[in-house]
């Protein structure tokens, strides 16, 4: 019975370590390169729906250059740090500038922004539907604190265990060690 509960935790221990690993690395995918230059983002609006669904995660990569109907990935003028998912509909020159419009598969009209060239950050090549949602959950403080902390304590705590019966097998066997050597003298 005791191997079996060892073996449980074992296994239990390992997809903690997994799922600490892997939200880890999806919480901060989009701030590190990631080979191939993709970028990975969530989209959590319903613009897109039905091509792209609510919670989805996006796959983007740069392009050379981006064709009309290309859903792209682009930097919000107000605030670069957001980003909108939206496919490119029409592109326009003006001033020598090459600019696109965008709009939602779901929305009514185009969007109102112009989207620039250094706006863009790729063109999406597939999405994960319902992936996002916890990917933006594990982003925030509870979050993190549900995906990454909690795991790492038990895992830390499991390991501290681990440690504390390795000490005590050590003094036992010393211990041993010393007695025999008692016992020839």
């Amino acid at each position: 019975m005791k191997n079996k509960k060892i073996q449980i935790w074992q296994i239990v221990t390992c997809v903690l370590y997994g799922v600490v690993i892997l939200f880890a690395l999806f919480a901060l995918s989009s701030k590190i390169p990631i080979p191939g230059n993709y970028k990975l983002f969530t989209v959590m609006s319903g613009s897109m729906e039905p091509t792209i669904k609510t919670g989805s995660l996006a796959v983007v990569k740069p392009a050379k250059e981006y064709k009309v109907n290309d859903i792209i990935t682009f930097k919000n003028l107000k605030d670069p740090k957001q980003t909108t998912t939206h496919r490119l509909i029409e592109t326009k020159e003006e001033g020598g500038l090459t600019y696109g419009i965008t709009k939602g598969d779901a929305n009514n009209g185009p969007d109102p922004e112009k989207v620039y060239q250094n706006m863009i950050v790729g063109k999406v090549r597939f999405s994960i539907p319902y992936i996002g949602y916890p990917i933006a959950f594990s982003r925030t403080l509870p979050g993190l604190i549900i995906f990454v902390i909690v795991p790492a304590t038990i895992i830390i705590y499991d390991e501290i265990l681990k440690i504390k019966e390795e000490i005590k097998k050590r003094r036992v066997s010393k211990r041993v060690k010393q007695f025999r050597r008692l016992e020839v003298k």
